[in-house]
């Protein structure tokens, strides 16, 4: 059933064409901001991986990968949830020093996606990861590359601004910091996604810290796989998208798990088979380097940077025929 949002009066700013255009210079564009303010490279990224490797994101665990056979060699092989994994022994393979980081193009089948106007099953990302020393690995570290990423959000807004004046919104630059428990303690009587938009709707541009461990209420925030963010150096970049009138979360980011954190996340998430995995393997034995990373929506960021009101008009994917109607009545035009 479509879990469809209707904004009131849309219409929007750009046409088709005009998207099409923009979306092209808002990918070049924010490429080379995020890869300067970071340090980053770019590099080649897998569509799927084995599954024996350990290297695809188990996301909160129950969500099915698309697999398929290889009819060359009879392996088994699995569309990747995201490169969270896969990017750290990349960084390793390909000698990365401290500081110096990679940045790709991550695309993706996330078959049991709820849908709706943010969601899809097809997801792009820009999937970053950079190499970091102990001494990186904080909270006062993570809030400055938090930054980062914004003022590179912002200069390719003002950049898009400039050659279409007509695209009105505001992206707040300064970042409020805020951990989930902070949030739970303002709103204990909502739930964790109606804390998110109350505090993005007063601050815009909000990042939400520690996501993954279990609060004092006993619950979590939100789900987090135990073997890639430390949970308590972790957390989601939202800003606020004035065409739904609502928060959207455009990163998911983190400095990752050393070995410790990674005993100590396998064990509260009971998944402690997973230390026969190679990644986890070499994890644990101190073969990989420390890092942080994090992913980054293209078509979220799209629809940020130009008030669109459905995911749909700024990537190609496959909608039910409930969701067709009523975008074609509210004015919307899926790719």
């Amino acid at each position: 059933m479509s879990k469809f949002i209707k904004p009131e009066n849309y219409r929007s700013t750009l046409t088709i064409y005009e998207t099409q255009t923009a979306i092209g210079y808002l990918k070049r564009k924010f490429e080379r901001e995020l890869s300067q303010a970071l340090n980053l490279k770019r590099v080649t990224a897998p569509l799927f991986v084995e599954p024996k490797t350990g290297l695809n994101d188990n996301l909160n665990g129950f969500e099915r990968p698309v697999t398929f056979d290889i009819a060359e060699n009879g392996a088994i092989a699995e569309v990747v949830h995201s490169l969270a994994k896969w990017k750290r022994m990349a960084l390793h393979k390909y000698n990365f020093n401290v500081g110096e980081g990679l940045y790709t193009d991550m695309n993706a089948i996330r078959r049991d996606e709820e849908m709706d106007n943010l969601h899809s099953i097809y997801v792009d990302q820009w999937d970053w990861e950079k190499v970091i020393d102990e001494g990186m690995r904080n909270e006062e570290y993570l809030k400055s590359t938090v930054q980062g990423i914004v003022d590179a959000i912002c200069n390719t807004y003002e950049s898009i601004k400039e050659i279409y004046p007509r695209i009105k919104t505001t992206i707040c630059r300064q970042v409020t910091f805020v951990t989930t428990q902070e949030l739970e303690d303002m709103y204990p009587d909502l739930t964790p996604k109606q804390r998110e938009t109350e505090i993005t709707r007063k601050h815009r541009t909000v990042f939400i810290m520690q996501i993954g461990d279990l609060l004092k209420s006993g619950k979590k925030h939100d789900g987090r796989a135990p073997d890639y963010d430390d949970w308590h150096l972790n957390g989601d970049i939202m800003l606020w998208h004035d065409a739904l009138d609502c928060a959207v979360e455009v990163s998911s980011m983190g400095i990752r798990v050393d070995a410790k954190a990674l005993e100590y996340q396998l064990e509260k998430a009971g998944c402690t088979d997973r230390r026969e995995l190679d990644f986890h393997k070499m994890l644990l034995n101190g073969q990989l380097p420390l890092t942080m990373g994090g992913g980054i929506g293209q078509s979220r960021m799209c629809m940020v940077w130009l008030q669109k009101a459905h995911i749909g008009e700024v990537q190609v994917s496959v909608w039910d025929d409930e969701t067709a109607r009523l975008c074609k009545e509210n004015g919307i035009i899926l790719l």
